[in-house]
């Protein structure tokens, strides 16, 4: 059973982009609906010369306050920053990397981190535990997932980021 203040990931391999985004769409229908709370999520896709490129929705309204950062930490433990060819890698980032980093074994990031193969896409999403549920019963169409509970609280994410918001300001 799923810690009521635990982070959930998920990452789906897609065919193509559109695939990708099609459920990317779905899982900002359920934040609508309310039945996800803070979440952040992307496209990933990689080019034919190995280079990340990570597509965010910007609307961090829509994601709660996780507004970009859960994400981009996830990206940043999984590919070296060489290779990701957008920049996701702030302050704030910066911040959350070491939560997800005891939360994710390196097996755990391996496996994640070659899910992603040339000329597929991902989509990558991150957020509280309620997530799963909904992903589970919205059926999205990834062709490969991989879904993992991470040993790590969402109040341990939210205050990272607001020492993070602190330290920028």
């Amino acid at each position: 059973m799923a810690k009521t203040d635990g982070v959930f990931l998920f990452i789906g391999t897609y065919a193509n982009e559109a695939a990708a985004r099609s459920d990317y769409d779905v899982v900002k229908e359920l934040h609508s609906d309310g039945a996800v709370g803070s979440y952040d999520a992307a496209v990933i896709t990689k080019d034919d010369k190995g280079k990340v490129h990570v597509n965010k929705d910007e609307m961090a309204t829509r994601h709660g306050g996780w507004g970009g950062a859960a994400a981009g930490a996830v990206i940043g433990l999984l590919f070296p920053p060489a290779l990701v060819g957008t920049a996701v890698l702030g302050g704030a980032v910066g911040a959350v990397i070491g939560h997800f980093s005891r939360g994710l074994s390196r097996a755990d990031v391996k496996e994640l981190g070659e899910l992603i193969d040339t000329g597929q896409a991902a989509l990558l999403i991150v957020g509280a535990s309620t997530l799963e549920e909904a992903i589970n019963k919205a059926e999205l169409k990834a062709e490969k997932r991989v879904a993992k509970q991470l040993d790590v609280s969402t109040s341990d994410v939210e205050a990272a980021l607001k020492e993070a918001a602190g330290e920028v300001s």
